[in-house]
């Protein structure tokens, strides 16, 4: 129990599903891995991953929706706990750039394209549009700017003539696990 102790603790803001945030916490819980989730903090009171963070016995909170009042709740709980590093994980707000100055560590996203294309949202449906040959996932540090950040990690798919928007959606969220936990243990 010792070794997981030590490890790095990480904070993770969802707004729904909560399925990167289960591939973070089924990572953490191999011996290798250098960080745990401690925290999970959700502006909606019906997002399932709260529920998943509960299962695995993980501190969780709904934070209402106003985002001035998230993110005052939000940096009391993250100095209380020791958070070390954020993760957005399907997290459907932009914080303010006060939140991230005053959070004082790195902050994560995970963005459902190939940054810098196609910022922002509905990305599977402005790639297949745009006729690109390749998509995937890129997670990067958040600033000030939309999906700006420097980037830590890209995966990349072929774009086929028979994907839809959904298909794609799945072939990318597959490669979001991979890449969310492979950017986490590179951080550290």
């Amino acid at each position: 129990m010792a070794v997981l102790n030590s490890r790095l603790k990480v904070a993770v803001f969802i707004s729904g599903r909560g399925s990167n945030l289960k591939a973070l916490i089924k990572n953490s819980k191999l011996k290798k891995s250098k960080y745990k989730v401690s925290l999970v903090l959700s502006n909606k009171s019906d997002a399932r991953g709260l529920s998943f963070a509960k299962k695995n016995k993980i501190k969780n909170y709904f934070i209402e929706k106003k985002l001035s009042v998230f993110e005052s709740r939000a940096l009391k709980l993250i100095k209380a706990n020791k958070i070390k590093v954020i993760c957005l994980a399907g997290f459907m707000k932009i914080l303010s750039p006060n939140f991230i100055k005053k959070t004082k560590i790195p902050i994560l996203n995970i963005h459902p394209s190939l940054l810098p294309k196609l910022k922002g949202l509905n990305t599977h449906e402005r790639a297949i549009k745009a006729k690109h040959k390749f998509s995937g996932c890129t997670v990067h540090y958040v600033n000030e700017k939309l999906d700006s950040g420097k980037i830590i990690i890209q995966k990349k798919v072929k774009i086929l003539k028979s994907d839809t928007t959904n298909s794609l959606a799945k072939k990318i969220l597959k490669l979001e696990h991979k890449a969310y936990t492979e950017a986490l243990e590179k951080i550290f």
